[in-house]
Parts: C-alpha cells; sequence; structure tokens
C-alpha cells in the first residue's frame, strides 16, 4: 500500500456514519450523499456517532482498500455540517489522525486595504 498524497484528494464526510457498513455501502455513500467517485482514487473518510472510530476508503487501481482506526481514548474532532466540511490536506489528515481539532483553528485572514 503506497498513497502518493501528491496525487490525491482527501475528503471527509461531516456529522456521523453507520460504520457497519463496509466497502459496498461506502461507496454508496460517496456518490449519492457526497457526490463523490468511489473509483477516483482520492480518499473519504467517515467517523462514527461517538466519534472514536473512523475508517477511509480508497480505490488503489484494482481495488478498494478500506483501513480503519479505532481510539481507546479521546474522540476525533469531527465537522458535523458541511460548512465545516471540506477537502483535507494531508498535513491536515495527519493531525486528525493525531486527534488535533484544526477545525477550530484560527482562520487566515485576508484585507485589502487598511482603513
Amino acid at each position: 500500500m503506497t498513497i502518493d498524497f501528491n496525487k490525491i484528494r482527501i475528503f471527509i464526510r461531516p456529522g456521523h456514519t453507520d460504520l457497519r457498513k463496509a466497502v459496498n455501502g461506502l461507496a454508496v455513500m460517496i456518490e449519492e450523499n457526497m457526490k463523490g467517485e468511489p473509483f477516483s482514487g482520492n480518499i473519504y473518510l467517515f467517523c462514527n456517532r461517538e466519534r472514536k472510530l473512523l475508517k477511509a476508503l480508497w480505490w488503489d487501481r484494482n481495488g478498494f482498500w478500506l483501513s480503519q482506526k479505532r481510539l481507546e481514548k479521546d474522540k476525533y474532532p469531527w465537522p458535523e455540517t458541511e460548512e465545516e466540511a471540506r477537502e483535507l490536506s494531508a498535513e491536515e489528515l495527519s493531525m486528525l489522525l493525531r486527534g488535533i481539532d484544526f477545525f477550530k483553528a484560527h482562520k487566515e485572514l485576508y484585507y485589502k486595504k487598511v482603513s
């Protein structure tokens, strides 16, 4: 398993997902709910209601990878609404997997003039 983070995109599904679903169920959610393409090679992330279980689904040339991580302590920071959800960078994915809540981090400000 090798993932070139320079060539893929990472998408997060906000809110909770029934993680009893396996590859087929999650792929249908990607198509219907997220308007994504499961065979694109992009990574799609899902989290359960308790925010202790995370699943990642992605297509790798000739089959799907389904990865799962369960936290034994604490919870994943996870967006509840579409406005909070967005495409993640590889750095943000790394922070998410370590439990760092970058969703509430200060946003960069842009100004056009001082007065």
